[in-house]
């Protein structure tokens, strides 16, 4: 594969070579120089026509870690703003001869668009509600890294099932990693089809004790175009992850940002439940590693989920943990 447009592309291999890829990656952080140079003189496109703050900001961390140069690009005060498509956009910004574009569109199938554009490698950070593969990938890395295996492991995504773009991507690499997943929420914020995706449903959090893992989702307002709850507060009612409902043995998950109150409450997020802190700091490192993939992993058959985007110029694969650039 040339891309990461989807959780579905990889299997189990493929996402513990990425996880244990972004472990060793995770190291530099703690240098006292966080750089290697692994993708020295490669370009990052960061394309993100939606507002992010954790997403946008570890890709442009992880891109620059690598020793990559980093383009960050927003419609706000881009061409957009005169009626320029996604289109004429990547095409412009392709003749910069970027090595890999990072995409975030409100628009669901519009990586892989991009795709028939232009020759980078693309990474789906987020195509409106349909997946979000980097963020399932930090999740998997995040609970391996505090449970180790998740073979048998039950866990429970709770929230606007019908609007999340992380949902999708985790329902498929947990269950991938043999966890046994569990959708809860609202009937009207469940997808009719999302047993075909390998998870059992329910509609009340009556049976949350069972879970080793609770993963709550944010109610994304300003993707509902009509009153799918009757309002906040009955819904935090009804489907609030609080010290109520969470056991002190379960673990609080969230892809951020979170809506304090509303689908967690305040003192969950800050207790030390919460892995919602490590979920953060794990970005930069699996992006890392996703990139780092991408562009100079190693294309025999271990890798056969991920091949470099273009061939690299010389036989010899590069050292991605060199000591400081």
């Amino acid at each position: 594969m040339n891309h990461l447009l989807s959780i579905e592309e990889l299997d189990r291999p493929a996402i513990e070579r990425i996880i244990a890829e972004a472990a060793r990656f995770a190291e530099v952080s703690e240098r006292a120089v966080k750089k290697v140079p692994a993708l020295r003189g490669r370009m990052i496109l960061n394309l993100f026509y939606e507002a992010s703050t954790r997403t946008r900001s570890s890709f442009e961390l992880a891109a620059k870690r690598l020793s990559a140069d980093v383009v960050n690009f927003a419609p706000s005060g881009s061409s957009v703003e005169k009626g320029e498509s996604l289109k004429d956009t990547v095409l412009t910004l392709s003749a910069h001869k970027p090595d890999a574009i990072v995409i975030r569109t409100p628009w669901v199938g519009s990586a892989e668009l991009v795709t028939r554009w232009c020759s980078a490698a693309i990474v789906n950070a987020g195509d409106g509600k349909h997946e979000h593969p980097t963020q399932a990938l930090l999740d998997v890395y995040t609970l391996r890294g505090r449970l180790g295996a998740l073979d048998g492991l039950s866990l429970w995504i709770v929230g606007d099932l019908a609007h999340s773009r992380v949902a999708r991507s985790n329902i498929l690499a947990f269950t991938r990693m043999g966890a046994r997943v569990t959708v809860a929420g609202p009937p009207t914020l469940i997808p009719r089809d999302m047993e075909t995706l390998g998870c059992e449903v329910r509609h009340t959090l009556d049976e949350l004790h069972d879970a080793d893992v609770v993963y709550a989702l944010r109610m994304q307002q300003e993707r509902m175009t009509q009153a799918w709850v009757p309002s906040l507060r009955e819904y935090a009612t009804w489907y609030q992850v609080n010290a109520r409902r969470l056991r002190p043995r379960q673990l609080l998950m969230h892809p951020g940002p979170v809506n304090r109150g509303v689908e967690i409450s305040g003192e969950l997020v800050d207790s030390p439940q919460s892995l919602i802190s490590a979920q953060v700091e794990a970005g930069v490192a699996v992006r890392m590693a996703v990139l780092y993939e991408l562009l100079a992993g190693a294309s025999g058959p271990a890798s056969s989920s991920l091949r470099p985007a273009r061939p690299l110029r010389s036989q010899r694969q590069p050292d991605p943990h060199p000591q400081p650039a």
